[in-house]
């Protein structure tokens, strides 16, 4: 019956774990242990030879009902939930990947990302090549034969360029590796990176599928002997999702669709708003109707997407200015909520960059991070204009 529902339904009505109590909404299990009927009933379980719960390092009814649920949306076999969605890409790369191996990477992505690629990986003796965006036959000559994984944000932060996820998939394919995806920009409200070919769609739950601000979890999704890949690596580290926090987040999927169509038409309306205001010199948004990428948006996106990026004339000086000057938006890094964030890229987000990097990824001092939330959009408009006229 299940796979005859509508995404907005799952979201809702997706997988959940029923206790003899018939409880309406998923119930929270925070307890560190479960007990066995016997000996020989926790041994099996223990083995693996029969289903249920033991640890909850390993498995909890609340976070099975949540990575499941966001499996079904994501359209994948199976789904493993995470502290954060750092912690999920992490689990990905050093699941699958050893001493020897090679990554190639997108150039532009999240600072924390680029830090764990740069800093982190190479002291496991993973190297790691990065490559264009949106140029796929750079991706295509940077594979090696021991690369073992490609990696893409998309759409890129803060920039809001695509990848080609089908194109990158069989790149990757042809030289027996993996696609990994980070969906945490759009979530699987706007894009599926499993239906165009990825292997793993990995996101920051506490962005979009939480939409409040309120707590932190990762998920990673994909066919069920790659997600257990991952799984046997993080009931180990015990990068694992409490149960509190998946129990936040289930909430947060039952209104994960319609948040996001809200969202997405204040994205749009604010976009097309500051594309007006002479202090402004570019904006990236996806949902533009002229996005030089507008053919690949429509092939794999539902919709534009929460951020928008601007960059004001007067570099960092004027980007502080304006940020300083904002009354609604929330000065804050986060993205996703329902109020509307407001952050300096250049000395947040990617701040532990070096400037080279920095511009290299296209992200100058100019630049400002915008994610739109569900106020309303002539007040969000309004409170731009009267930050922008103080330049």
């Amino acid at each position: 019956m299940l796979s005859n529902l509508h995404p907005e339904t799952l979201a809702i009505r997706g997988a959940k774990e029923q206790t003899e109590f018939n409880e309406h909404n998923s119930a929270l299990f925070l307890t560190s242990s479960f007990m066995f009927d016997s000996a020989e009933a926790g041994a099996a379980l223990f083995a693996g030879e029969t289903h249920g719960y033991t640890y909850s390092r390993t498995n909890n009814p609340t976070v099975a009902a949540f990575q499941n649920r966001v499996a079904q949306l994501e359209a994948g076999e199976a789904g493993l939930a995470t502290a954060t969605g750092m912690a999920a890409i992490n689990a990905s790369f050093l699941a699958f990947m050893k001493a020897g191996d090679h990554l190639v990477a997108s150039r532009s992505l999240f600072g924390t990302t680029m830090g764990l690629l740069n800093n982190i990986l190479p002291r496991s003796g993973i190297e790691v090549t990065f490559v264009s965006q949106t140029d796929t036959a750079e991706w295509a000559a940077a594979c090696r034969d021991n690369t073992k994984m490609l990696f893409v944000e998309t759409p890129s932060n803060p920039l809001n360029e695509l990848a080609d996820i089908a194109a990158l998939a069989n790149i990757a394919h042809e030289h027996n590796a993996l696609l990994a995806v980070d969906n945490s920009f759009l979530s699987p409200a706007l894009q599926q990176p499993l239906r165009l070919g990825a292997d793993l769609s990995i996101q920051s739950a506490t962005k979009a599928i939480d939409g409040q601000g309120r707590v932190m979890g990762g998920v990673v999704c994909g066919k069920a002997d790659l997600v257990n890949e991952v799984f046997m690596h993080v009931r180990t580290t015990g990068e694992v999702l409490s149960p509190f926090n998946a129990w936040v987040l289930l909430g947060g999927l039952e209104t994960l669709f319609v948040r996001m169509e809200k969202q997405c038409a204040n994205a749009l309306a604010v976009a097309q708003f500051l594309r007006t205001q002479p202090q402004v010199k570019t904006v990236h948004y996806t949902g533009l109707p002229d996005h030089p990428q507008r053919a690949l948006i429509h092939q794999q996106q539902h919709g534009g997407g929460i951020v928008v990026a601007f960059e004001v004339n007067g570099g960092q000086e004027a980007a502080w200015q304006v940020i300083d000057s904002v009354t609604l938006f929330s000065k804050t890094g986060n993205l996703g909520d329902v109020k509307s964030t407001i952050t300096h890229p250049w000395t947040t987000t990617h701040g532990r960059m070096s400037p080279e990097d920095k511009q290299i990824a296209g992200i100058g001092p100019g630049l400002i991070r915008l994610s739109i939330g569900l106020e309303h959009e002539a007040d969000l408009k309004a409170d731009l204009a009267q930050a922008l006229s103080r330049l």
